[in-house]
């Protein structure tokens, strides 16, 4: 810790994504920006011409050698996360990991082992549940406003980036399962998924996946890095209200609907006349706050403090264990997959016993 309290956090990763994170953790006041890492010389020359005061290194080792390090900030390719955070776990570091935390359920276990063991914070970096509209629909949802979630359409697409060792499911998915497990309190029962890859060979691009839960709802994503323009947009159908949430707008990117269909009590035998309903659209204040910001103070708080982090290690592994479900149906030529809490049993070996079993 610094004199003044603040958590001293290296960022690990200034390529795509470590450079915002880097700016939100410099201008935390709860938090200071002590080092950097990348392995290219000139990255590193561009972070000390922005942060003078931080210190810099090609080599993560050095940056966790560092015993005045309170904090680790990893934002390197998905295939790396478990290393560097397993290391930064062992040295005594809390670690916030961008999503997904790990590339396996196993591995996401043993971060959380390992976490757990030395009594540090261990927070994925699934940024939405940070972002005020998903915070507000999540309120609206927990008040009854849009009553039974009959089902959720989400699209997420846009023309690349393609990432070098990661499919559209790894890279995107996460962002609306995690949104998904945070509105309705679980992870989807089960998953339907079909994928193509259709420009780098065995790297699917494009996925449709749809997805049941307990509680009755449905939900159908589409992720793509191939589409002629970028696309954020949510519609939640319920049995009172329905909701548009475009990311893509600040102007109004939650829109509330008044409108449904109800199916009164028939007045004589075999008479069937649905009710339509179509009132007001309303467009509730949403504050503008960066999520990165918030999830940057959640992850300081949460080492000071002791609190529980919003993004738990729970839900980091949730996602992860659906994403496989993800591609076990896509192994299946698009067969339904369960999905398995955090905690059970091994997806695969549970999956073939059923299997099994039916015969």
């Amino acid at each position: 810790m610094t004199a003044d309290g603040r958590v001293q956090i290296g960022i690990a990763g200034f390529g795509y994504w470590g450079p915002n994170l880097a700016r939100n953790v410099a201008a935390s006041p709860r938090a200071q920006l002590a080092w950097v890492c990348d392995l290219r010389p000139e990255t590193l020359a561009a972070a000390e011409s922005r942060y003078p005061d931080i210190r810099t290194t090609t080599r993560f080792e050095e940056l966790l050698d560092d015993p005045s390090l309170d904090a680790v900030v990893i934002a390197t390719a998905v295939s790396t996360h478990y290393e560097l955070a397993a290391a930064a776990l062992d040295a005594g570091k809390h670690v916030y990991v961008e999503k997904p935390m790990a590339s396996s359920s196993t591995a996401a276990r043993d971060l959380i082992r390992r976490a757990e063991q030395r009594s540090l914070v261990l927070l994925p970096g699934h940024t939405f549940l940070y972002s005020p509209p998903v915070l507000k629909i999540k309120e609206l949802i927990d008040a009854g406003e849009v009553g039974d979630v009959y089902f959720i359409s989400m699209s997420r697409v846009n023309l690349g980036l393609h990432q070098p060792d990661a499919s559209v499911v790894w890279d995107l998915a996460p962002h609306d399962f995690s949104i998904l497990r945070y509105w309705l309190g679980a992870g989807p029962s089960k998953v339907v998924a079909m994928a193509r890859a259709c420009v780098v060979p065995h790297t699917p691009d494009v996925s449709f996946i749809h997805a049941r839960f307990d509680s009755g709802t449905i939900a159908h994503l589409e992720i793509a890095w191939l589409a002629p323009s970028k696309l954020r947009r949510t519609a939640i159908v319920g049995s009172k209200r329905m909701i548009v949430y475009d990311d893509t707008t600040s102007a109004e990117p939650v829109r509330i609907f008044d409108a449904g269909a109800t199916l009164p009590e028939p007045d004589s035998f075999g008479e069937f006349q649905l009710s339509y309903r179509t009132g007001d659209i309303l467009a509730p204040k949403i504050e503008a706050t960066e999520p990165l910001s918030l999830a940057i103070a959640d992850f300081c708080q949460a080492i000071l403090e002791g609190t529980t982090p919003r993004s738990t290690p729970q839900t980091g592994l949730d996602v992860i264990l659906t994403i496989e479900a993800v591609e076990r149906s896509l192994a299946a030529g698009g067969a339904p997959a369960r999905c398995f809490p955090a905690g059970s049993l091994e997806p695969v070996t549970s999956e073939l016993r059923d299997r099994a079993a039916a015969g």
